[in-house]
């Protein structure tokens, strides 16, 4: 029997919904019948994704400005489905990672998420129809990698946070979940991981031998909001290929 996954008369808000991951996840979720509200901070990047997806309603914010996301996000309207998708990466070792840096990762890995799942939660509460929260975190949440330090823990933040949003929202029919890929390949994961000497110790240990396809992560987070998952609540499901059974 073949799983089919829809979402018609759903809305979806996806964060991040520029480039890479989050950008895929609106194109996929458009196919399967969501109406998609696509959130970036770079304009031309929504209006690239427009000319594909004609359908969607965009968002220009960033979501580093706390105030501003809060505005923003009061105007989208209901939400049935929401992707925390945006995150960023600030290379260096622990003993040279800045204040700076470390307010920059954190403004937009865990304040940004905290931030706008408050307010779509806050709806689907008071609308009393249940709905259904994905937030990416990273296998970086349950490993150490060297020059992360910014980024491994905001991504564990991700996953405690996730936890208590299971916890709290569960009763109103909301689920909560993250995803935990390792290395994916768009603009990002090249930055960090396009230099054979660093990233060929890590494929090493993934007994699969590569890294992971924006796919993999794509069709796991729609699987994930979907009715299909309808018992799963509060885990942080890692897509890496094998890494933490090495």
């Amino acid at each position: 029997m073949r799983m089919e996954i829809r979402f018609a008369s759903k809305r979806a808000l996806v964060t991040g919904a520029g480039k890479g991951i989050g950008r895929e996840i609106v194109k996929k979720l458009a196919q399967c019948g969501a109406e998609c509200v696509a959130v970036s901070r770079t304009q031309a990047d929504l209006d690239s994704l427009k000319d594909e997806v004609p359908g969607i309603h965009t968002v220009q914010v960033d979501l580093g400005d706390w105030i501003a996301t809060r505005e923003a996000m009061e105007k989208v309207g209901n939400i049935d489905l929401l992707v925390n998708n945006a995150g960023i990466a600030h290379l260096s070792s622990f003993l040279e990672t800045t204040r700076e840096d470390l307010d920059k990762v954190f403004d937009v890995n865990i304040k940004s998420l905290f931030n706008v799942s408050q307010i779509v939660a806050k709806g689907m509460v008071e609308r009393g129809n249940g709905g259904a929260i994905v937030n990416v975190s990273s296998i970086a949440s349950k490993i150490g990698l060297r020059d992360h330090a910014a980024y491994c823990s905001s991504k564990g933040a991700v996953d405690s946070l996730t936890q208590v949003m299971a916890l709290e929202l569960g009763p109103h029919k909301i689920r909560v979940n993250a995803v935990n890929p390792t290395v994916v390949m768009t603009d990002m994961g090249r930055m960090a991981w396009s230099d054979p000497s660093k990233s060929g110790p890590l494929l090493a240990r993934i007994p699969l031998g590569k890294f992971v396809d924006v796919d993999d992560v794509v069709n796991t987070v729609l699987f994930l909001l979907s009715d299909q998952a309808a018992s799963l609540n509060g885990i942080a499901l890692p897509i890496e290929g094998g890494l933490l059974a090495n």
